[in-house]
C-alpha cells in the first residue's frame, strides 16, 4: 500500500506534469478537498469534483516544476504536512513564478481522504494576471 508521502509526490509531480486523467482516482471516493487561502474558500468533495477541478490544468499556459519539498510525519501515520513550492513560467509571457504550498493530507490504505491545500493562490493569480 503506498505511503501517505508516495500518494503526496504522486499528486503534485502530476499537476506539474499536466497528467491528470487518473489523478482524480488517488483520492477516496468521499474525499473532501479544501482550500482555505482561496478566495471565497474552496471545498471539493468526492472524485467527480475532483475530477473537473484538475481538467482544468491541462489548458493552463504554464510550465510547472515542484521543488523545495519537505514532507513532515506527525504521530498519526495517516497524516503528514508537506511544504514545497511550484516554480512555474508563463508560457504566453515567458514570466517565472513561485507559488509556495503547504498541504496537511490524510492518507488510508493508499486514497487521500482529506487534503487541507494552503496554496498562495494570489501569486498564481498575479501569474495567470500577465497573459
Amino acid at each position: 500500500m503506498p505511503e501517505p508521502r508516495e500518494i503526496f509526490t504522486r499528486v503534485v509531480e502530476s499537476v506539474a506534469a499536466k497528467k491528470i486523467d487518473d489523478l482524480h482516482l488517488l483520492y477516496a471516493e468521499d474525499a473532501l478537498v479544501t482550500h482555505p487561502f482561496a478566495h471565497p474558500e474552496t471545498r471539493l468533495v468526492g472524485r467527480a469534483a475532483l475530477r473537473e477541478h484538475f481538467a482544468q490544468v491541462p489548458g493552463l499556459p504554464v510550465e510547472l516544476t515542484v521543488r523545495d519539498v519537505v514532507v513532515h510525519e506527525t504521530s498519526d501515520p495517516e497524516v503528514i504536512i508537506a511544504e514545497f513550492a511550484y516554480a512555474g513560467r508563463h508560457t504566453g509571457t515567458g514570466a517565472e513564478f513561485t507559488v509556495p504550498n503547504i498541504f496537511v493530507m490524510r492518507v488510508r490504505d493508499g486514497l487521500i481522504l482529506e487534503s487541507r491545500d494552503y496554496a498562495h493562490h494570489q501569486a498564481f493569480a498575479d501569474a495567470m494576471a500577465e497573459l
